[in-house]
């Protein structure tokens, strides 16, 4: 069976924010997909550093408004939405001032990077799948997670969403990319991250200071696929996941739609013939 809904939970897009290797695939890859005739959806953080008016976000209301628990203190949830120039894709943004509006990406004006990045990745992590089943209620063949944001998602799939029926038949792909954090998540994380049937307890192979590769190695444990985004990619991750024998989609500098759709269907079709 081929996949036919892909949900894109992208770190970063061009032009939103400016060109990188992860902003840069973050518009390619949902171009190249669409292109292929897969229905899409697409996520991304409303970062601080985003000029609204410039990119012509405007909220929606009905999507707005949910509050999440997370550390035991409520957040609410803004939903904003812009179709990116020149294409027919739409971006969802997801938006709250405690940890992004107000804020820059993973770094501050400092050029130090958030003590609180792991959490702010939990509310990103909560807040497109909240949205996805409990607002839009669209289900996802493939959920396609670009960037270190999105590295909860697979963890949640697995464990605290599970039963939701929009994620019932859900594969989570995962891209490993050469960009790393270099701080950890302070101790708060394992906590953060508990909702539903994601327990702490099943973070307890992980090293109790949760930092980015502790992060990607869940990531990758949870995941259905891996893609090597990047030309420097850590290669203890990529030896991991070989490890695991998660199937693995090597670097290609010019990968292709067919080559994503390609490894979409075998990742898909493993448990869906």
């Amino acid at each position: 069976m081929k996949a036919k809904k892909v949900l894109f939970i992208n770190q970063e897009i061009t032009p939103y924010v400016p060109e990188s290797e992860l902003s840069l695939l973050g518009r390619k890859v949902p171009q190249l997909v669409e292109g292929k005739g897969y229905e899409i959806r697409t996520f991304m953080p409303k970062w601080g550093t985003i000029n609204e008016r410039r990119g012509q976000l405007h909220e929606v209301q009905r999507l707005s408004r949910m509050m999440l628990i997370i550390n035991e203190t409520d957040h609410p949830l803004i939903i904003k939405v812009a179709s990116i120039p020149q294409t027919r894709i739409q971006v969802y943004f997801i938006d709250n001032d405690d940890y992004f509006s107000k804020r820059q990406m993973e770094i501050d004006e400092l050029g130090e990077e958030y003590n609180d990045n792991g959490e702010r990745a939990v509310f990103f992590a909560r807040g497109v799948l909240e949205t996805v089943a409990k607002k839009l209620r669209w289900a996802p063949d493939i959920i396609h997670c670009q960037g270190w944001m999105g590295g909860v998602i697979p963890f949640y799939i697995k464990t605290a969403y599970r039963e939701e029926p929009s994620f019932a038949n859900t594969k989570v792909i995962t891209s490993l990319f050469s960009k790393e954090l270099t701080s950890d998540f302070g101790d708060d994380f394992k906590k953060c991250v508990e909702y539903r049937e994601a327990t702490p307890e099943l973070l307890e192979k992980y090293n109790e200071r949760f930092d980015y590769t502790e992060l990607a190695k869940m990531a990758i444990d949870y995941s259905d696929g891996i893609i090597c985004a990047g030309n420097e990619v850590n290669p203890e991750l990529l030896k991991y996941a070989e490890e695991k024998n998660v199937p693995v989609m090597p670097y290609m500098e010019e990968a292709t739609g067919d080559d994503y759709s390609n490894f979409y269907d075998l990742v898909y079709g493993d448990d869906n013939e």
